[in-house]
């Protein structure tokens, strides 16, 4: 397999694996962190943020083991490829769903689909756990239009 090749495969790959974290890590035994994301923001940072840091060493060590110990063609790509979902992650979950950084103004046209599908799951916290591909069971997405409330915006004011 080629360096692009499997790069995407890892990419895609991790859309999987971060809703399989999301579902049991996140809201299982990495909830003392992740509860800080499920609560109104009251600063920039929130515990939340750990996990992001955790994975960006993990992805750290698997580049310098392919770079440094001679898994290159293996480590390296894989290693690019989780890098470039942790950049899609930053992009859609943080600046476009939460509007983290309140002065990007994102159209609803282009984040819309996404930013009501994460907010089923900050109104129930359950699924769908996928962050660019979520799956909205028909009853969940059928009671959050009813709420038709928005706990998306993560964006801390001055006066917050």
């Amino acid at each position: 397999m080629t360096f692009a090749a499997l790069a995407v495969a890892s990419l895609a790959v991790m859309e999987l694996v971060a809703t399989l974290a999301h579902r049991f890590v996140f809201h299982g035994f990495g909830m003392g962190w992740h509860r800080s994301h499920h609560l109104p923001p009251h600063r920039v940072l929130e515990a939340n943020d750990l996990f992001p840091v955790v994975f960006s060493a993990l992805t750290i060590v698997v580049l310098s083991v392919g770079v440094w110990g001679g898994a290159g063609a293996v480590l390296v790509p894989i290693g690019a490829g989780v890098t470039g979902y942790g950049v899609s992650y930053l992009v859609v979950h943080d600046l476009v769903i939460h509007r983290r950084a309140s002065w990007l103004r994102v159209p609803d046209r282009v984040g819309g689909r996404l930013r009501r599908a994460h907010n089923v799951h900050h109104l129930f916290s359950e699924a769908p756990f996928g962050f660019l591909a979520p799956v909205v069971p028909p009853r969940l997405r059928e009671a959050a239009n009813a709420r038709q409330r928005d706990e998306t915006p993560r964006a801390v004011s001055r006066r917050s």
